[in-house]
């Protein structure tokens, strides 16, 4: 049984975001991409403009789970807290269509791809590659997108 996926990397200013298809050990690439927000624009206008693209794209692909990020705290209190209602936009737009969403922390994310909880980038970048040779990332968002989305599919397995 296949199950489709969306990996959510939430942020203000560039909301990554991955699909992919997952069967047995099978993971295939199917979309990702960076929701960029104008940075001019009003924090409701901004959250807006995530909630509504991610609907799109919970629309395009009808995925069956997304798994999402879970903002550590920054330095700075505010900034946490702003990047937390970039988060809970992208989990409403999904949850709007009723699909599961599983959480994870940064270093969940790594260690269920490298099987290291403090790996850097470039090993986490090593096995995006490996395990979806066909998916080429423009950006960091959109590369963690599609981390998130493996990193889950590497946790929940399916048959």
């Amino acid at each position: 049984m296949t199950k489709r996926v969306l990996g959510i990397d939430p942020g203000l200013l560039h909301t990554g975001w991955a699909v992919v298809d997952t069967a047995g050990q099978t993971r295939r690439y199917i979309a990702s991409g960076v929701i960029l927000p104008k940075p001019k624009m009003e924090m409701a206008q901004r959250l807006t403009t995530i909630f509504r693209e991610l609907s799109k794209i919970c629309e395009t692909f009808q995925p069956d789970e997304c798994s999402i990020e879970i903002i550590f705290v920054n330095k700075n209190p505010k900034t946490t807290l702003l990047l937390g209602q970039a988060r809970a936009a992208a989990i409403v737009a999904v949850g709007n269509y009723d699909i599961p969403v599983f959480e994870y922390e940064p270093n969940v994310i790594k260690k269920a791809l490298t099987g290291a909880g403090h790996a850097d980038k470039s090993a986490v970048d090593k096995m995006v590659q490996l395990l979806l040779p066909n998916a080429h990332p423009k950006t960091p968002d959109e590369a963690d997108a599609i981390a998130i989305a493996l990193a889950h599919t590497n946790m929940v397995r399916y048959l």
